[in-house]
């Protein structure tokens, strides 16, 4: 399984570009889960469900299961946060994971930056930012520079970057494309 990210200071894009790659990779014949990073305290259970119930009163994993989905819910009771190899380990394989955040992971990521923000380059300061998507042209950066408006190609520079091009080759074959 190929692991590669998006990065980005806070309200950059991230999601929105996550959000029409997804699209275009999977329209391609990739099999593609995501991982995303949440700075602050989240939960996906309601208070007064069962789940909850369980969670509340003590348990480390409650599985929720119905017949669309189901849901892993763990609990780190005072353990330290998860690294992105273990959580790695409890998703099922695919072609390529797609990581939103974790810039300090040394994954390959390309860095989403906005034109007319304060914030310096991730890129400076981070291992594994292999390109940059942008909303305006950079100059000078040791690495390329890709259009955040064409999500097309920066679909295309992950394949490639990844190796995935025989998979998209074989799934355009299989479907007769």
């Amino acid at each position: 399984m190929k692991v590669f990210g998006l990065v980005g200071w806070s309200d950059s894009g991230k999601t929105t570009l996550m959000t029409r790659l997804l699209p275009e990779l999977t329209n391609r014949g990739l099999r593609v889960s995501t991982a995303k990073h949440a700075h602050h305290e989240f939960d996906l259970d309601t208070e007064g469900k069962d789940s909850y119930l369980h969670r509340s009163s003590g348990a480390t994993e409650v599985m929720i299961a119905s017949r669309q989905r189901w849901a892993l819910l763990h609990e780190h009771r005072n353990e330290p946060e998860s690294s992105l190899e273990e959580l790695i380990t409890h998703m099922s394989p695919v072609d390529l994971l797609m990581v939103e955040g974790m810039k300090q992971h040394a994954h390959d990521k390309i860095e989403v930056h906005r034109s007319g923000r304060a914030a310096p380059l991730i890129l400076d300061e981070q291992t594994g930012v292999v390109a940059v998507a942008s909303d305006a042209p950079l100059e000078g950066l040791s690495v390329p520079v890709l259009d955040l408006n064409d999500p097309s190609a920066i679909a295309d520079f992950i394949i490639d970057h990844c190796g995935l091009a025989r998979l998209v080759d074989a799934a355009r074959q299989s479907s007769g494309g």
